[in-house]
């Protein structure tokens, strides 16, 4: 089991950058693939990136790809979000979420697949 704290949300205007951080408890986090959802006001979460047991590879969604960087260090057991040029569409609560894989190179971009959610972080873009 895995416990999920995100940090580092907060409110940014359009043009600026942030960095999520994601801290999880336990000594298998390397066991594990992540990802970053999002959910904004009046709509369904959505996968925002997602990043294999050892980093090596990641995945982002279309609408963040060359702006948002996912990366982890899995001695300090925490996953990052790296947001540039942010945008008000990019205004959303986010979360870290953690998926137990056998594979190191697995990587996770369905909500279904994720077992471990933190409670989230509120980004918000102003215009």
């Amino acid at each position: 089991q895995v416990q999920l704290v995100e940090s580092g949300g907060g409110l940014v205007q359009a043009g600026g950058s942030l960095r999520l951080s994601c801290a999880a408890s336990g000594r298998t986090f390397g066991s594990y693939a992540m990802g970053w959802f999002r959910q904004a006001p009046g709509k369904e979460r959505e996968i925002v990136a997602a990043i294999s047991r050892r980093g090596g590879s990641t995945n982002y969604a279309d609408s963040v790809k060359d702006r948002f960087t996912i990366s982890r260090d899995n001695a300090k057991n925490t996953v990052t979000l790296q947001m540039n040029t942010l945008k008000p569409e990019d205004t959303a609560v986010y979360y870290c979420a953690a998926s137990f894989a056998f594979d190191q190179d697995t990587m996770r971009t369905r909500e279904r697949q994720y077992n471990y959610w933190g409670q989230g972080t509120q980004v918000t873009v102003s215009s």
